[in-house]
């Protein structure tokens, strides 16, 4: 029960103060205003960016833009809109010398500009606080286009880049390619194949007609031989010569076949090494032809790309020109003040209200000794 009866005799000694208090929250509340009529008027101009991850339907890329890991990757864009040269080039744009004085540039983009990706979004907020509205406005937006200008430049260097690489690598599969086109005439004209497939057809006609001749002089050798034997005295040289006339084209034809032969043999020699110099050519200017595609094709592909390879940076709110002050903030300030000046008087009436019974109890702890004694 004591709680509830100190809690009231608290609550009925501040009540019996309670000017005091209404004192010090007057004063509190007139300081502040006073202090927040006479700082500055401030004002905060913000512009926002969307950060589009690169096109394309590929299901990991779009996996990817949704993880934390891309999000925290998305804070690389805050540092090319905090750079040092660009806010250099911000405050020769906007004349901010003149305004802010001649404090150093570390410490006007300090107090000045201030740049942050919004959690777990794609949008980068730039926000700029002057004391002119105007100026912040045109500064917030100025630092937003010229962060989207560096970006764009940045992914068109690398797309121009790999363009150029692409370029060279075309020129010289093409130059590559002109070469084995050209050595691919040059063993045409050097080394005909049409020619010797002719000959040796021919020539294979030739021989069907020469083994028919052999076979023809054989029968008549044969038939010689056999008249040989049942002929007369008085016919035998005739059938001798008949004979001898046979074997002698039976010979030549023989000799004529073996030549016919060889020739040949020379011929598919030849020809099989000219035909095996063609393979080796053609194949190799197929598989340059193949280069040549494979690269152009990567080409158009890299040109059709240019400019979405990466991400892109789109100002989606230029910002506008504040009306309002952001800072002081004077209904915030009246609150804190107001807070603060019942908190300080109720805080050192509870003190006083523990003292004094303290001092109580010692007064009847001392009259309880003394008569005692």
């Amino acid at each position: 029960m004591r709680e509830p009866i100190d809690g009231f005799r608290y609550i009925s000694y501040i009540a019996s103060r309670w000017r005091w208090i209404a004192l010090s929250c007057a004063l509190a509340v007139t300081v502040a205003l006073a202090v927040s009529l006479f700082l500055p008027r401030e004002y905060t101009a913000t512009a926002r960016i969307v950060i589009e991850p690169p096109a394309g339907s590929d299901i990991r890329a779009a996996t990817a833009a949704v993880s934390p890991i891309y999000f925290e990757s998305l804070k690389t864009y805050e540092s090319f809109a905090a750079g040092d040269t660009l806010f250099q080039k911000a405050i020769a744009q906007s004349d901010l010398r003149a305004l802010m004085g001649g404090r150093s540039i570390e410490s006007i983009k300090k107090s000045v500009l201030k740049v942050g990706i919004v959690h777990n979004t794609r949008i980068l907020e730039i926000s700029a606080t002057l004391p002119d509205p105007r100026k912040a406005q045109a500064l917030a937006q100025f630092v937003a286009e010229s962060t989207a200008t560096l970006n764009r430049s940045l992914t068109t260097e690398g797309d121009q880049d790999l363009i150029e690489g692409l370029e060279a690598e075309e020129r010289q599969a093409r130059d590559k390619l002109d070469q084995v086109d050209a050595a691919w005439a040059r063993l045409l004209a050097a080394e005909p194949v049409e020619a010797l497939q002719a000959a040796l057809s021919n020539s294979g006609d030739l021989r069907s007609k020469l083994q028919e001749q052999a076979i023809g002089a054989q029968v008549e050798f044969d038939g010689a031989a056999e008249r040989e034997k049942q002929a007369p005295a008085s016919e035998l040289p005739q059938a001798r010569s008949e004979q001898s006339e046979a074997r002698t084209r039976a010979e030549a034809i023989r000799k004529q076949m073996e030549a016919l032969d060889r020739q040949d043999a020379q011929r598919e020699i030849l020809l099989a090494a000219r035909m095996a110099h063609r393979d080796r050519l053609d194949a190799e200017r197929k598989a340059q032809q193949a280069a040549l595609s494979s690269i152009e094709g990567r080409l158009t592909q890299a040109r059709g790309d240019a400019g979405y390879r990466g991400e892109r940076l789109k100002i989606i709110d230029p910002g506008i020109v504040p009306e309002r002050p952001s800072s002081p903030n004077t209904s915030l300030n009246i609150a804190a003040a107001l807070l603060l000046g019942f908190t300080l008087p109720a805080l050192y009436f509870a003190i006083e209200i523990n003292f004094q019974e303290l001092r109580v109890r010692a007064r009847r702890g001392a009259h309880a000794l003394a008569r005692n004694d």
